[in-house]
């Protein structure tokens, strides 16, 4: 998830003693840092911090679209193998973790939150893989951040209207110059179907503490061909 940057107090003691490392119900053999409560976890992250207003803690939850596009990533790794990939807004790096499982040649996971990309770091540690994590905003460069990256990944990135424009607009950017873009989304309101094909679609479970619903149901998407 994309939020402000700001200072974090120790990222390590905040990480695995306000979450706990389990299995994703969607892609259970990933195992991610996940919290039990967003609500306690932002504000014991806030009192360890010294100040409030930080950033809600996208990182410790396996929101719908990242569980659908890393199952969707697992169950086609023809998709990603041997490809250069980044992961924007990546959150807990559910995705980028997915891609390298499933063969990436590198896999760099972005994310504005300091806490997210420590927990990127500690999340593919645990799954016994590489993913480089930075901690930048990438959304309004003019195209990938990383040479030669073949494939883009977004999960979860419509949420607000503003960031689903800066987001849309990097992806088809970069599927413009030939790059590969996928997209995970279970239908949030800023989400541009008209500019999109779906390709798949999962149930996505357990997710009632973070949704309105136990279930999701959850598409994979690719820009829609432009024509000549």
């Amino acid at each position: 998830m994309i939020g402000s940057a700001q200072p974090r107090p120790p990222a390590l003691e905040i990480i695995q003693t306000g979450a706990r490392l389990r299995p994703v119900p969607l892609v259970p053999q990933i195992r991610l840092y996940q919290a039990g409560d967003p609500i306690s976890l932002w504000q014991r992250t806030e009192l360890a911090a010294g100040r409030t207003g930080l950033d809600p803690p996208f990182w410790a939850f396996a929101w719908p679209g990242g569980q659908a596009l890393a199952r969707y990533l697992l169950d086609h790794p023809e998709t990603v193998m041997d490809r250069q990939v980044i992961d924007v807004a990546s959150g807990s790096g559910l995705v980028a973790i997915a891609a390298a499982r499933a063969g990436a040649a590198a896999v760099t996971a972005y994310d504005t939150d300091p806490l997210a990309t420590a927990a990127i770091g500690i999340n593919a540690a645990a799954n016994g893989v590489t993913v480089r994590a930075v901690c930048a905003d990438v959304l309004d460069e003019d195209g990938p951040p990383s040479p030669g990256t073949d494939l883009v990944l977004a999960g979860d990135a419509f949420y607000e209207r503003d960031l689903a424009v800066r987001v849309m607009r990097f992806l088809e950017r970069g599927h413009t110059r030939g790059t590969a873009v996928l997209a995970g989304d279970c239908g949030r309101a800023y989400l541009p179907r008209d500019r999109l094909t779906p390709l798949a679609t999962y149930d996505v479970p357990g997710l009632r503490m973070l949704e309105d619903t136990d279930i999701k149901r959850t598409t994979i998407w690719a820009p829609q061909a432009r024509p000549r």
